[in-house]
């Protein structure tokens, strides 16, 4: 349809003007016009319902194919077909006096009495019907369907790389080893037509960078091959083809062959890395091989080539300025504490970055290197070669550094060389595993280090948690009764709306109701009187007694602010958090 007549059948959609302009860059980019009306916003998913009831076709805003039809409705419509046509088979019908095929297939005699229901976004992608027509068998009903429901739908009928995964398997002998799967260029290529191993795990490396993954974890299981996605946090597993269980082997060779690590070696842990380019941006990724019963299990880290700023931390106005003193010392040590996955090395990063000047000489020894900060002379420990934190410490000292971090301080050897070089002038930043800031000294008491020691060579404890972040296209206000409230000790000021997560969400967040994440933290600077009860060695109570007194801020308070900010919610703050203790 004209972009013009489009305008003349719904004059409030959009200015003609507009819509003239979209469908001229439809024609020179070869685009579907519909799709370049929706992305420039000029067309309202609300405008399709309209004009389903103007084609006579039927309006389906909810999509759910047949699942006891899956295997016929995939032999129907191939997922080649569905994926590049954007169509989704719903399910096969008894044909009926009322029921009109709108398209006939011609590649097979179609069954009496039968219709496929097809369901698409675009009614007038006529290269799609053609193809259908070659394609399917049977007689076709079209329907119309919101584009985000019907993008949605089909990758979770078909699975990641199905397209792919059913070239695989016409053309590949299943009895074949995996010596085909060379050591090719790691760039992921969108427009690579090549249907083989490579493109399909390309595809899953894709899509999760696509959906803000930042684990891909692929898991054997006893009849299946799983991949799941961590998406802000929480694990999602992925759909998948159908019978990718035959694929494993050469799925997982594919990835281990991208990491250089040993295809042979499937007894021993191995650890690798593979430089990825996705529309020119460099992805870093970071690759675990573990052994199991079913077979090797594989993570994989994806990390990108982020910018590291305090403004990306989310730091209240008090924490910042406590931060920007800390950073402005000459000297000391600063420990953020938390378990794994709290985000301590973007924390740290961050720290690095911010200190990063041509001044400065900053090194750091790292279990491994995360990220690779330009200007900072990185090191990865090597236990194999005898190049631990401790040894690795104690050569950097001796390269004149101004600022050094140590990736973890683990042992009381560590300790006692980064609370020497702490004394000797350099500026020291590490991670603790405590659950905690207070928590921290007492764990480098009980290592070992002097209490005195102690005191007089940490600056401050930072804790940190990660919170899912308020998807902010769909947040409502949230309704929670008295008694919700008092159990997580939550008082919402008189007049104040706070807000919680839309139960159904929205396209954004993937129906999920976050978007991102943020970091609670909670801060003890060791003040005077806090050094001299660690040199007393008080316990950790009446050391967060006087840290309360000097201001100290716990992390689920820290977290209720965030709350009534309208940037997270309650059920994650109590999530990550314990129950205030110590309150005076």
């Amino acid at each position: 349809m004209p972009a013009l007549a489009l305008s003349a059948a719904f004059p409030t959609v959009a200015d003609p003007e507009d819509l003239k302009v979209a469908a001229q860059e439809a024609n020179a980019a070869g685009l579907s016009l519909v799709d370049v009306f929706l992305e420039r916003g000029l067309v309202e998913e609300a405008m399709l319902q309209p004009l389903a009831d103007e084609l006579g076709w039927p309006w389906e805003p909810m999509l759910q194919p047949k699942l006891e039809e899956a295997s016929e409705l995939k032999r129907l419509c191939p997922a080649r077909l569905a994926l590049r046509h954007r169509l989704l088979p719903l399910g096969v019908e008894e044909m009926t006096s009322s029921t009109h095929a709108s398209e006939e297939g011609g590649s097979e005699p179609a069954a009496p009495g039968r219709v496929l229901l097809l369901a698409c976004y675009d009614p007038f992608d006529f290269m799609a019907r053609q193809a259908v027509a070659r394609t399917v068998s049977l007689p076709v009903r079209w329907c119309l369907a919101p584009r985000e429901e019907v993008l949605r739908s089909i990758q979770a009928f078909y699975g990641v790389g199905a397209d792919t995964f059913d070239d695989i398997m016409k053309s590949r002998d299943m009895d074949a080893d995996d010596s085909h799967l060379r050591d090719e260029a790691n760039v992921i290529d969108a427009d690579d037509a090549e249907a083989s191993v490579v493109k399909f795990v390309n595809q899953v490396i894709r899509e999760a960078l696509l959906q803000r993954a930042t684990d891909i974890h692929v898991e054997p299981v006893q009849d299946n091959l799983r991949i799941r996605y961590r998406i802000d946090g929480v694990l999602h597993e992925v759909p998948v083809p159908e019978n990718i269980k035959s694929l494993q082997a050469s799925v997982l060779a594919r990835i281990k062959v991208m990491a250089r690590l040993d295809i042979a070696e499937k007894r021993l842990p191995q650890d690798g890395r593979i430089n990825l380019k996705l529309d020119n941006q460099s992805i870093d990724v970071r690759v675990a091989c573990i052994p199991s019963v079913e077979g090797e299990s594989i993570s994989l880290r994806l990390l990108g080539q982020e910018r590291f700023t305090l403004a990306k931390l989310g730091l209240s106005a008090e924490y910042r300025a406590k931060v920007d003193t800390l950073l402005a010392r000459p000297n000391g040590i600063v420990l953020v504490t938390g378990p794994t996955g709290s985000g301590k090395s973007t924390t740290l990063y961050t720290f690095l970055s911010q200190l990063n000047s041509i001044s400065r000489r900053i090194v750091t020894i790292e279990d491994p290197v995360e990220h690779k900060l330009p200007g900072v002379v990185q090191i990865a420990v090597k236990p194999e070669i005898s190049l631990t934190f401790a040894s690795g410490l104690r050569s950097i000292l001796r390269g004149d550094p101004n600022v050094v971090m140590v990736g973890e301080i683990r042992d009381l050897e560590t300790a006692e060389i980064a609370v020497r070089a702490s004394l000797t002038g350099h500026l020291v930043f590490s991670t603790l595993h405590t659950n905690d800031a207070v928590g921290g000294i007492t764990r480098l008491v009980e290592m070992g280090v002097e209490p005195f020691l102690v005191s007089s060579s940490v600056r401050a404890f930072i804790a940190q948690r990660l919170v899912r972040s308020l998807c902010p296209q769909c947040r409502k206000p949230a309704n929670y009764s008295p008694e919700q409230l008092s159990a997580a000790g939550f008082v919402i000021p008189a007049g104040h709306i706070i807000y919680s997560a839309a139960q159904s969400g929205c396209p954004a967040c993937r129906s999920t109701g976050y978007y991102g994440r943020t970091a609670i933290y909670e801060l003890v600077m060791v003040t005077p009187a806090i050094q001299d009860l660690i040199a007393q060695k008080a316990n950790a109570n009446t050391l967060l007694r006087q840290a309360r007194r000097d201001g100290f801020i716990s992390m689920r308070e820290y977290g209720w602010q965030k709350v009534l900010d309208g940037v997270t919610t309650l059920e994650e703050v109590v999530r990550v958090t314990s129950e205030d203790h110590g309150a005076e």
